[in-house]
């Protein structure tokens, strides 16, 4: 009895040591980061980046998967739904893990209880851009010229619910002013007609105007973050300019189901900081007008998709946006 009793009382004692050995052998298999989006996009090239350099860190590559649809819904559905074992990842935007929660009446799954924050990557700013035909050289300018001509000036912005749209929204609140929207069918279509005078203004990405910024094909009036962005410091943001409060940008996360283990959470939280400070991630992603997050916990991340969320949904509603 004695020498069974103290065979049963050892194996209790190892107990503990099992959930740090099974912590300890993650991943043992490659890890799927599901990009939302098609292929090609600035979030798919950013994503591939990342994934790229985690197998140096994890010891298991990193296998991108595009899982595109609905605003980025449909990849979101899918990992929300995937087993909460940090094996599969999704790397969202303001949209799936904003947005859409309030912009699409089913999207299937809620950012906030669907998934485990992993990491903020950063946020991409906006940039108020228009025809160098518009006889305006700033914000200021551009709200006086507005309310003297109402219902003249038009923005152009990539669909209904995109953030180039509802940045115009949140414009039109903020600086008491009606701009009229004009929905495209994508960036590109947007901003040809930006060029040829067809549209008078957008609230684009900092990486796709700045080509025509500094070609003088495209005038900048600010940039739309709370703080000037790297890629152009010159440029005073537009909250600077008389439009107090006005901050809208796209950013990007990594998350996982929700009920992955923290432990796993934290190892992958590490990976990814690690990789975002090597010297050749961060030059490629300023070159490309991405700001960092000023704090890459997961738990600030969690705290931003809430926030966001909130600020989001009262510019939907002011929108009037709805889709199915």
């Amino acid at each position: 009895m004695r020498l069974l009793a103290t065979l049963v009382l050892a194996g209790i004692a190892t107990l503990p040591l099992l959930p740090a050995a099974h912590a300890d052998s993650f991943p043992d298999k490659p890890i799927t980061l599901v990009i939302p989006f098609p292929p090609g996009g600035p979030t798919d090239a950013m994503a591939r980046t990342l994934a790229a350099e985690m197998k140096d860190r994890l010891g298991q590559p990193m296998i991108v998967e595009n899982r595109a649809g609905a605003g980025g819904n449909i990849g979101a559905d899918y990992v929300a739904r995937a087993t909460p074992d940090g094996q599969t990842l999704l790397f969202g935007t303001s949209g799936p893990l904003a947005i859409n929660v309030s912009l699409y009446r089913k999207p299937g799954y809620d950012p906030v209880k669907s998934f485990a924050p992993v990491i903020q990557v950063g946020y991409l700013p906006n940039i108020l851009v228009v025809n160098p035909a518009l006889p305006v050289k700033n914000v200021k300018e551009l709200i006086a010229y507005a309310k003297a001509n109402p219902g003249k000036l038009s923005y152009a912005s990539s669909g209904n619910g995109a953030s180039s749209h509802l940045a115009g929204v949140l414009f039109n609140a903020t600086a008491g002013i009606d701009l009229q929207h004009i929905p495209y069918k994508g960036t590109g279509p947007a901003l040809n007609d930006l060029l040829g005078g067809q549209v008078s203004m957008s609230f684009t990405d900092v990486l796709t105007a700045l080509p025509y910024v500094k070609t003088d094909k495209l005038r900048a009036l600010g940039i739309t973050t709370a703080a000037r962005s790297q890629a152009l410091p010159e440029l005073p943001t537009v909250a600077e300019q008389g439009v107090a409060g006005y901050d809208v940008s796209v950013f990007f996360g990594i998350v996982a189901p929700a009920g992955t283990p923290p432990d796993r959470i934290a190892k992958l939280n590490h990976a990814f900081v690690e990789v975002l400070d090597t010297p050749k991630v961060k030059q490629l992603f300023a070159s490309q007008g991405l700001e960092a997050a000023r704090d890459n916990s997961p738990a600030q991340l969690g705290r931003f998709i809430v926030s966001e969320r909130d600020k989001w949904k009262d510019i939907v509603k002011k929108s009037g946006a709805q889709l199915d």
